[in-house]
């Protein structure tokens, strides 16, 4: 790789290797076999593949502009041709490169130019009537400068891991670092896509204390620390909680763990055997799935969700899926099949070969049926942030708060139509607190909008008292 580096073939070394696994994907570069040109001379290609090997990475700096014209017309074709409206830019962050400065690795993260080619692809798609949402895993500043011109919407890899932690560990305070961080950097939630289980792994990167701020300091817990330092932390209590012996159903992947949210919910409770769940198990794992469910719809932006949320789905036994994660990608058993509408009760795999997962919640239309479900407490839920158009709401404050499982956020609805607080107690303990809530109307009446009742008025001074149970979250309102 150095000599072809010195021979000006290649940029050399990038910054960090994704996907890095030892025996597996060891380098960014990879050869092809001897390959006749249309000169008819035997060379072999050496490539950038920013993920898995047979991926290379297109030139987006080559004169030709052929990635250029391979990008738009794919979005042109799923916008014009399958009706589209919505479009992922992945990776969109790794589009500039070039060699490092004093000989060092490459610049290939946060580069001027990947922001310049993101504003162009982007631009493009507005202009034919659609919209974008990079999945950019990369720091607060890349992701803000990515979204100037550039994407619509950026996913939430901000505060997602960060909301798990808190769920596993009953301890928010890594999650409050990283909205005081979000609103530091003036990223703003109503611009993100706050999620549960995607078809990734749950990523434990934590890309903004691995890079530029790896000797920043910052305060975790009530004592200074550093960023690599706090990484670690986290990092090594999301593992010692959700693999091995603790979670036998979840997997170590290249950036995190694999696993569903309702593996998450039962290694958060300590729950080792989810193959034979009791009732109150299941209760609970849905309790602590629903709170997820709230902490990312009752704030400004877009919520999403899949149906292996919807359905409550389990991982696969890794031995259903042994082709799949041969090679080391384990996100295979996180990808189970699942029949939402309940219309294939005795199918085993899905038409693409998938094993059936355990969904804990059942289809969907069962479950509407019970005002107890997971599906008929989200619809609640739903009707609520609807109503009060909490996704087109103001982030305007994060009270301080004492319990080391709370986290409130604070809102201002559109129109003139309060103050919309909301309260998650991630903790297992309940949560007996007053909080300040300084951009709240004097003496303003406050109603829980999830019970349909109203709850007094705000104390001297704006003090709010919050009562919450063990995973337990409420939705306010103050006018």
């Amino acid at each position: 790789m150095d000599a072809l580096k010195a021979g000006g073939y290649i940029v050399g070394q990038l910054p960090r290797t994704i996907f890095y696994e030892p025996g597996v994907k060891e380098t960014d570069w990879s050869a092809t076999d001897a390959v006749v040109g249309a000169d008819g001379t035997s060379r072999r290609w050496v490539y950038l593949h920013y993920f898995k090997e047979g991926q290379p990475t297109f030139n987006w700096l080559d004169p030709t502009f052929a990635a250029p014209r391979l990008v738009a017309g794919d979005a042109i074709h799923s916008l014009g041709t399958l009706g589209e409206r919505m479009l992922r830019l992945d990776a969109n962050g790794f589009l500039g490169i070039e060699v490092g400065p004093s000989n060092g690795r490459a610049w290939s993260e946060g580069h001027p130019l990947s922001v310049t080619a993101n504003q162009l692809i982007a631009g493009l798609v507005r202009k034919l009537g659609g919209f974008t949402f990079q999945e950019l895993n990369l720091t607060l500043e890349d992701m803000k400068a990515m979204s100037q011109g550039g994407a619509d919407l950026s996913y939430d890899f901000i505060t997602r891991p960060a909301y798990q932690h808190a769920l596993v560990t009953g301890d928010a305070s890594f999650l409050r670092v990283m909205l005081d961080l979000q609103r530091a950097y003036q990223v703003d939630p109503a611009a993100l896509v706050h999620a549960l289980q995607n078809h990734d792994e749950l990523t434990l990167e934590l890309v903004h204390f691995w890079t530029r701020h790896k000797d920043t300091m910052f305060t975790f817990r009530g004592k200074p620390v550093k960023g690599s330092t706090l990484r670690e932390t986290i990092r090594d209590e999301m593992h010692g909680r959700l693999l091995g012996p603790a979670a036998p159903t979840t997997s170590k992947a290249a950036n995190g763990v694999s696993c569903t949210t309702a593996t998450v919910a039962a290694a958060a409770l300590g729950i080792r055997d989810i193959g034979h769940l009791t009732e109150a198990q299941r209760r609970d794992i849905q309790r602590a799935h629903l709170l997820l469910a709230l902490y990312n719809a009752m704030q400004p932006g877009v919520f999403a969700l899949s149906g292996w949320d919807l359905v409550g789905a389990l991982t696969l036994p890794g031995e259903s899926v042994k082709p799949l994660i041969a090679e080391g990608d384990t996100r295979w058993i996180n990808r189970g099949a699942y029949d939402l509408l309940g219309k294939h009760s005795g199918v085993a795999k899905s038409s693409s070969d998938l094993p059936r997962a355990q969904a804990l919640y059942g289809p969907l239309p069962e479950q509407l049926k019970r005002p107890d479900s997971f599906a008929s407490e989200l619809r609640k839920m739903l009707r609520v942030r609807a109503q009060y158009r909490i996704n087109e709401s103001e982030q305007v404050e994060l009270p301080a708060v004492q319990a080391r499982g709370l986290v409130v956020m604070v809102h201002r609805l559109p129109s003139g139509a309060g103050t919309q607080v909301t309260a998650v107690n991630f903790g297992r303990a309940a949560v007996r607190e007053a909080v300040t809530i300084k951009t709240a109307p004097p003496s303003g009446a406050v109603a829980d909008l999830l019970a349909e009742k109203t709850l007094g008025k705000l104390g001297p001074g704006g003090r709010l008292p919050l009562a919450l149970g063990p995973h337990e979250g409420q939705v306010l309102l103050i006018k």
